[in-house]
């Protein structure tokens, strides 16, 4: 099988950053789909990562200097400008997406961005305090105005020690971003409605009951869908990630706010993913709040509305994959709601120390009818990658049947 990205000319741009390192891993990842791949360094980058590494990767001489006269004489900065079917700079940092914003040309990789009339792919990579500075997103609004493309930021535990959004996305999500741009991908022309985060479930108009998710593994699942081509709605509760790049965005609280968003957005969606921890019980609000008194206090609980039961039976059914977060016999209780909620998949995973909920890290439990598998314990954007390569396959098999 050919790849979409044989034979496609793709100059990859490396800025300053730690994560200067992963451009390597990008670098052997398009290179191995096929693409014809030449790097160009700015000087930070250099310190971080030598040349030589990405001249051994691709097999191409790497060019670092505006005004090197050797490198002048075999491709000038605006033959290397014309050459690309696309540019990709990967990390992005701070420094270099304001001086993008500013149009500067003070060295090789900028002037080649000026010169250029291809499409450029941004991957940002910096510190959360710096990604979240109002210069840098005001920055990256204006960019993207100007049909600069985004990938990332993700969110994690960065190399100075602070946890947050700014890391690199990882390679393989640019991947499928760059695979986007060439072609179809498995979910092209799907709209895929996506639930994600918890919910919280109000006690009085300060307090409220919850739970653990980070919200994640969905956003993850949104990420890498829209790489892949889906038109995407992300229906999220509150989590304290930005919002991911995908068509459409809805910020949520409760289980009923919730339900009502997605099956508001069912008409015309073609796959449903449960991913959301739901509330299955929630308070009824007292109006005011709520004083000490009592050295004991009760709750009267009620049963929230079932998302995934309502999408399953929704006139529009779309293809439905629910979500199983269990403490103990993960399997068992996954194969139980496969059946009792007539879904198409359920993807099951053990919660607690070090697992599920708050880790950057995954393992799913995939079962459908007739069949399942398991994906060993990877990060959240590679589990993804590869549950919706399986959801794709699910889906277009049902389909064409």
């Amino acid at each position: 099988m050919v790849s979409s990205l044989s034979g496609k000319r793709i100059l990859l741009g490396v800025t300053g950053g730690i994560a200067a390192y992963k451009a390597a891993e990008l670098l052997r990842l398009l290179c191995q789909q096929g693409a014809e791949v030449r790097v160009v360094m700015t000087r930070a980058a250099t310190a971080f990562v030598t040349p030589l590494t990405f001249q051994a990767l691709s097999n191409q001489p790497v060019h670092t200097e505006l005004l090197d006269s050797s490198e002048e004489s075999a491709m000038g900065h605006i033959r290397i400008a014309r050459w690309p079917d696309l540019i990709v700079i990967a990390p992005s940092s701070a420094d270099f997406i304001a001086r993008l914003r500013a149009g500067l040309g003070d060295d090789l990789l900028s002037t080649i961005c000026l010169a250029t009339d291809v499409p450029i792919l941004l991957a940002p990579a910096m510190n959360r305090a710096m990604w979240f500075n109002p210069a840098t997103q005001d920055n990256i609004q204006l960019l993207q105005e100007r049909a600069f493309r985004l990938v990332g930021p993700a969110e994690g535990l960065q190399a100075c020690g602070e946890k947050g959004p700014g890391r690199m996305a990882e390679p393989s999500v640019i991947v499928h971003e760059v695979r986007r741009f060439f072609d179809d991908g498995p979910l092209k022309g799907l709209r895929v409605v996506i639930s994600a985060g918890p919910t919280r479930e109000a006690i009085d108009p300060v307090r409220y009951i919850s739970n653990r998710s980070s919200g994640k593994m969905g956003y993850s699942l949104a990420t890498v869908a829209n790489a892949m081509g889906a038109d995407v709605v992300l229906v999220s509760g509150p989590t304290s990630l930005p919002p991911p790049k995908v068509a459409e965005f809805i910020s949520v609280e409760s289980a009923s706010d919730m339900f009502d968003a997605v099956l508001s957005k069912l008409d015309r969606a073609d796959i449903y993913i449960g991913v959301a921890a739901v509330a299955d019980y929630a308070p009824a609000p007292e109006p005011l709040k709520i004083k000490k008194g009592a050295s004991v206090m009760s709750l009267i609980l009620h049963e929230t509305k079932d998302i995934l039961s309502a999408v399953s039976a929704h006139e529009k059914r779309p293809f439905t994959v629910g979500f199983a977060a269990e403490t103990n016999s993960v399997d068992r209780y996954a194969k139980e709601k496969l059946v009792a909620k007539s879904l198409d998949m359920v993807a099951a995973n053990q919660v607690g120390k070090e697992q599920g909920f708050d880790s950057d890290q995954n393992s799913l439990s995939v079962f459908w009818p007739g069949g399942h598998c398991h994906l060993e314990s990877a990060p959240k954007p590679q589990i993804a990658e590869k549950l919706l390569n399986l959801i794709a396959e699910r889906y277009h098999a049902k389909n064409t049947a």
